[in-house]
């Protein structure tokens, strides 16, 4: 890993690029559900992907399918087996079950939801105990995070609410089953609560350190175990995991969009954390994994409670991760935005990239999402793609007082570039790490390396919280 630091004295030192629009403005080349695009496809910065073979950022054991959108989704449960978030022969299996029916988003989807299914119900042969049950649960949750991601482009995208429960479902199951159980609470915020989950290593009034984990635009709570909860209980550190606007239970039930003033999210969880015995309030870290690299900044900006921030990776402008092409359709205009996108563009796609569009918009949405929850597309343009600009932290990073980790990963497939330009415009103490294909590191996030991942983190908390 390449590691940089700045403004202190030496110490211990997570999907959305679309591929472009090629042949005028109807058509998505290479457009895939998971946002990750296909070898050789440009950047949103122009330049092109590694080729595939000896340069190829994912070679060997790391392709499971050749379609690079289901291969970067399934690398995070293969990953995710380091914490006991999968299983190989579990996810090496469905791989097999759905390259030999032919990979589509249906037989994708199926195939997960029915592991998860599986899971879900008692082990053939046994009487399963507590641990048997708990972690087939997050086990669960894994696979069916991988068939959600994917359920627009299915048979049955109405069918997405549900499958979001039966993963929730899950991921409750797991937590009811440890050993504490995290406290479970809401947390007010506007009209709709955020849910939580607190963990803690045990139901002591002992003091302890404290990260906030937080999400980015897809991903689950069963993410957040695999990127936090388990190596923050290991160090003897609390964790809070929580559904923000945009996320989980309040996008797919509660139907609350993504906003950009993530501030007056991240003050209620501290409020919450600082009425708890359990808490050390000086010592509070905040994480933001995939576009929550964004959003956890924005918050630390704004909350001086936050003694320690890590964005993994850097991002300060979410709107870049959509190439060109795409972010041309966006006009001063909702009325011609709304025609180029209507007329131009809409006619053109196929269905592999209508499920992409429906599957990047949706958290910026309600009307997007119910929309592609019945099988259509969303005619308003204008007003998610407004919502994804409104993102943009570049003049609010040197407000940020509190020490800063930024992470990069080598062949950063959705933010590129981005890492630095958090880092140089950072004014608090800071440290930059790069994680490498040298590590197996490489690629959004590392999915094939989460405890490399969680090393890099924790050891940088601890150095710098105490």
């Amino acid at each position: 890993m390449t590691y940089v630091s700045a403004g202190r004295a030496p110490g211990p030192s997570r999907r959305s690029a679309l591929a472009g629009l090629v042949g005028g403005a109807a058509v998505l080349a290479g457009c895939t559900p998971s946002g990750a695009k296909p070898a050789n496809a440009p950047t949103p910065g122009g330049t092109r992907s590694p080729q595939s073979g000896a340069d190829d950022p994912a070679p060997g054991a790391m392709t499971l399918f050749t379609d690079p959108a289901y291969n970067f989704s399934c690398l995070w449960a293969l990953g995710g087996a380091g914490f006991s978030a999968g299983e190989v022969g579990e996810v090496l299996t469905a791989v097999n079950v759905v390259n030999k029916a032919g990979l589509s988003a249906q037989t994708y989807v199926s195939t997960f939801r029915e592991l998860g299914d599986r899971l879900m119900g008692p082990p053939p042969g046994s009487r399963p105990g507590d641990q048997t049950t708990r972690f087939r649960a997050l086990r669960a949750a894994q696979y069916y995070a991988q068939a959600l991601f994917f359920v627009l482009g299915s048979d049955d995208p109405g069918g997405e609410e549900d499958l979001y429960k039966a993963g929730r479902g899950a991921w409750d199951a797991f937590c009811d089953r440890c050993d504490p159980a995290p406290v479970k609470a809401n947390v007010p915020y506007g009209t709709t609560p955020l849910p939580v989950w607190f963990f803690r290593p045990d139901p002591s009034d002992t003091r302890r350190p404290t990260v906030i984990l937080t999400n980015g635009s897809d991903g689950q709570n069963v993410d957040m175990w695999t990127y936090g909860v388990a190596a923050a209980l290991d160090r003897g550190w609390n964790a809070l995991v929580y559904d923000g606007p945009g996320q989980g239970q309040l996008l797919f039930v509660d139907r609350v969009v993504f906003t950009p003033t993530w501030e007056r999210v991240v003050g209620p969880l501290v409020d919450w954390l600082s009425e708890r015995p359990d808490v050390d309030t000086s010592r509070i870290g905040l994480t933001g994994l995939s576009m929550a690299g964004d959003l956890a900044p924005r918050a630390a900006a704004f909350e001086d409670r936050i003694a320690a921030l890590v964005a993994m990776p850097g991002c300060v402008e979410p709107w870049l991760g959509f190439p060109a092409e795409v972010r041309e359709i966006l006009t001063p205009s909702r009325e011609e935005t709304n025609r180029i996108w209507n007329e131009e563009v809409v006619p053109g796609l196929s269905p592999a990239d209508a499920a992409t569009m429906k599957k990047r918009f949706e958290p910026f949405s309600v009307a997007a999402m119910l929309a592609a929850r019945r099988g259509r597309m969303f005619t308003d343009f204008y007003t998610p793609a407004r919502r994804v600009q409104a993102l943009t932290i570049t003049d609010i990073v040197p407000r940020i007082k509190a020490p800063t980790l930024v992470l990069d990963y080598e062949d950063e497939q959705f933010y590129p570039g981005q890492a630095q330009r958090m880092f140089d415009g950072l004014t608090a103490p800071k440290d930059y790490v790069k994680l490498t294909a040298a590590e197996g590191a490489q690629l959004h996030c590392s999915p094939m390396a989460p405890q490399v991942h969680c090393e890099v983190v924790f050891d940088w908390l601890q150095g710098t919280l105490g």
